[in-house]
């Protein structure tokens, strides 16, 4: 038997260029307008046996806003980023380039005090891998740097290629498989 677990990324709460690590603002205009636009498309996936989320206010407002009353899940908490809490990656970069060049090129570094970006892949895998069995299907809205580290475990890919994953607000994919083996699903508009 095949799990599938479909991953959808909270709609944003600011400009990317304003995010910062850690950033649990709410969902702004933007973004709910986004989730309105995308609800025809995302909202069948509440049909899922199991609905999670991220526990951050975006994560849980995204879920709730297409009706899926997703449940947190501490596991898929975005990456503990230390004392870089708070700041844009431009303004770490400003107060602490030798750092930051660590933390880029080292997935075992974490000079902020946080988590490692193995350790967060890590941790984001063994969500995957021990949470409960279901006949259905999983859907969790999940912050985009969760995506990208279920992503690269799902896809035993280097922690390197955590850098090179773009995912965009609304957007999905779905892992299929169990635990210890899982492929990514790309999906047709047509059923």
């Amino acid at each position: 038997m095949s799990d599938r677990v479909t991953l959808v990324t909270a709609a944003r709460s600011s400009s990317r260029l304003a995010e910062r690590f850690d950033d649990d603002r709410p969902l702004d205009q933007a973004g709910l307008h986004e989730v309105q636009l995308s609800a025809g498309a995302l909202v069948p996936l509440g049909a899922a046996e199991l609905r999670y989320c991220s526990p951050t206010v975006r994560s849980r407002a995204t879920g709730n806003a297409l009706g899926f009353a997703p449940l947190a899940q501490p596991a898929l908490s975005d990456c503990d980023m230390g004392r870089w809490r708070g700041f844009t990656l431009a303004e770490v970069t400003a107060r602490e380039p030798a750092a930051v060049d660590t933390w880029l090129a080292d997935p075992r570094s974490a000079p902020h005090g946080g988590e490692s970006l193995l350790g967060f892949i890590a941790r984001v895998g063994g969500w995957l891998e021990t949470r409960p069995a279901c006949d259905g299907s999983i859907v969790a809205v999940a912050e985009p740097a969760v995506v990208r580290a279920a992503l690269v475990y799902a896809l035993k890919a280097p922690p390197s290629t955590y850098w090179n994953v773009d995912v965009r607000p609304l957007s999905t994919v779905t892992l299929t498989g169990r635990p210890g083996r899982w492929s990514l699903r790309l999906e047709t508009g047509m059923r």
